[in-house]
């Protein structure tokens, strides 16, 4: 599976803990176990009715499985409040040193291929320390005249894709200078300019700034306004800011890093050249072989040979631009994956964890205040697919692997499919009955008393007179009843805590983790404490692709 769970020890369930319960569990148990009887789902797993649908009646295989599902509705909820956080589109600025060697090119292959997961408000081409003297906005709009002939195909498998004609207009150049020379007074760019004018929209949301080369752009960007607005106006200006860089590729990056103090930065903190890369997180990607910082856990699903059959040759003009890989494979696409909204919600918080890893609020040697960066903290352990298990900040993006390759693969998939029938498409993961990819935060709220019958069946519905919050030692139930895949292919789950993303330490064990429906007892803990509950659904289609949901639960100390 390209989800690999963190290690731990099984936890040893304790008799006396059990007798604590010793009404509640054998009702319990006894209610999963009618549950299952009545679903016919013994293994967890959808049926599988064929490939036969279509865009316009996908809906059909949601409803098949709302029915198959029903036996579930009445002992699936948890007394519990659920909040439900819904997923904004997020605005999204690439500033590009494009043509100094393939990464870019590949990165902005995949980055136009899911340009309806985000709104796209520029691309820049920018110079790096690997190109000094010169930027390609030629190259970018190379990739975009190609999106624009497969554009439709894509939109037949999703809604949302930009028009051609907008990534055109937005298509902008940065200064011919390195790092700081191009900062200051007489350097404005159409680059740094158009920078200005996004952050400047009526838009509540903030704009994400993906550095893949240079961040001197931006820098410009922020000289300008810390010199032409007042203080007040400066502080809302940043406030917008979501800056996402690629190490530190000029010298701009840590004046800005020291000059505006509430700026949200991630980083792996570099010296302006090649020399500390192995240390940064983007490396995760795809860096094991090259900076020999990795297991190689399912390598070859980033080296050239999977990537010509799967992304370059027969899948269109956009993948024929896709050049093979000289180094590593897209070291810059890191910067743009949690933008890509898969469920995990990871844009949230970089502590979160998600496709473009997981990064920690700490001040590091030599920075002047904290940024999102690595440190003990920020680092996953992880079993990789030959049994190693490895504790490193790369380890938080190639536990992914599978999943962001396979999901790649089938977008190139789409751009060739001209109906909808004719490729693959993600599982929707259905949780608590919601079938958005919202965020939860569940703050259970069990009665001390047995709850009231129902037609038969003890009612778990949410009481809303009880207190919030989970209480120690309490039964949490989660369930992804009426999940469903829109090709109708087999579906199998998998819950687990990503233990490294919440507060909560210890180990948890969650009772049916492979089945639709599944429960934990929560730890005994003194002060409230988080856990990351992941559900994650697989299909069974080619290639198999994933899903997720994120709950956040609450846990009440003593």
């Amino acid at each position: 599976m390209a989800l690999i769970q963190p290690v731990c020890r099984r936890a040893k369930q304790k008799s006396e803990d059990r007798n604590q319960k010793s009404v509640l569990w054998p009702l319990a148990s006894g209610l999963c176990a009618l549950a299952i009887l009545l679903s016919g789902q013994m293994s967890g797993a959808a049926s599988k009715g064929g490939k036969s649908l279509t865009a316009e009646n996908a809906k059909t295989a949601e409803n098949k499985n709302i029915t198959k599902n029903s036996a579930y509705s009445a002992v699936s909820a948890v007394n519990a409040k659920t909040e439900f956080v819904e997923i904004e589109k997020q605005r999204v600025i690439v500033l590009t040193d494009i043509s100094n060697e393939p990464d870019d090119e590949q990165s902005l292959v995949r980055f136009l291929v899911y340009s309806n997961e985000y709104d796209v408000e520029g691309m820049i081409a920018t110079t790096s320390v690997w190109l000094k003297d010169k930027v390609r906005p030629d190259k970018i709009q190379e990739r975009v005249e190609a999106y624009g002939q497969v554009r439709d195909n894509l939109a037949k498998h999703a809604s949302g894709y930009p028009t051609t004609e907008h990534l055109l207009s937005v298509i902008k150049a940065g200064r011919s200078e390195f790092g700081l020379d191009g900062v200051g007074q007489g350097k404005s760019s159409e680059g740094s300019r158009h920078i200005i004018a996004a952050l400047d929209k009526p838009d509540k949301r903030p704009v994400w700034v993906c550095v893949w080369g240079g961040a001197n752009c931006l820098a410009q960007a922020l000289w300008e306004v810390k010199y032409t607005r007042s203080a007040e106006e400066l502080d809302a200006f940043v406030s917008k800011l979501r800056v996402y860089t690629i190490s530190d590729q000029d010298n701009s990056g840590r004046w800005m890093r020291t000059t505006f103090a509430n700026l949200f930065y991630i980083v792996s903190p570099s010296s302006v050249d090649n020399q500390e890369y192995h240390k940064a997180t983007w490396t995760g990607i795809s860096g094991d072989r090259l900076y020999q910082n990795g297991p190689m856990h399912k390598f070859e699903l980033v080296d050239n040979p999977w990537l010509e059959k799967n992304i370059i040759t027969d899948h269109g003009p956009l993948g024929a631009l896709y050049p093979k890989l000289k180094y590593i494979m897209e070291g810059d696409t890191p910067s743009f994956l949690a933008l890509i909204n898969n469920g995990l919600a990871s844009h949230i918080s970089p502590s979160y964890g998600g496709w473009a890893g997981r990064y920690v609020l700490h001040q590091t040697y030599a920075e002047a205040r904290p940024i999102w960066t690595n440190t003990r903290g920020s680092r996953d352990t992880v079993v990789a697919e030959n049994g190693m298990i490895c504790t490193s900040d790369q380890a938080t993006i190639w536990r992914w692997r599978e999943a962001y390759q396979h999901d790649f693969a089938a977008r190139m998939d789409w751009c060739v499919a001209d109906t909808f029938e004719k490729a693959n498409h993600n599982p929707v993961a259905v949780f608590q009955g919601d079938k958005s990819k919202a965020l939860a935060k569940l703050v259970p709220s069990l009665s001390r008393e047995l709850p009231p019958k129902l037609g038969g069946l003890i009612n778990l519905q949410p009481d809303s007179s009880t207190p919030l919050g989970t209480g120690s030692g309490e039964r949490v139930n989660l369930s992804a009843a009426r999940t469903y895949d829109p090709d109708e292919d087999n579906v199998s789950y998998h819950w687990f805590v990503y233990n490294e993303a919440g507060t909560f330490k210890g180990n948890v064990e969650i009772e049916g983790s492979t089945s639709p429906q599944a429960f934990f007892v929560a730890p005994q803990v003194q002060e409230p404490k988080s856990l990351h509950i992941i559900l994650e659904v697989r299909d069974n289609g080619r290639p198999c692709l994933y899903s997720y949901r994120r709950i956040i639960i609450s846990i009440e100390g003593k």
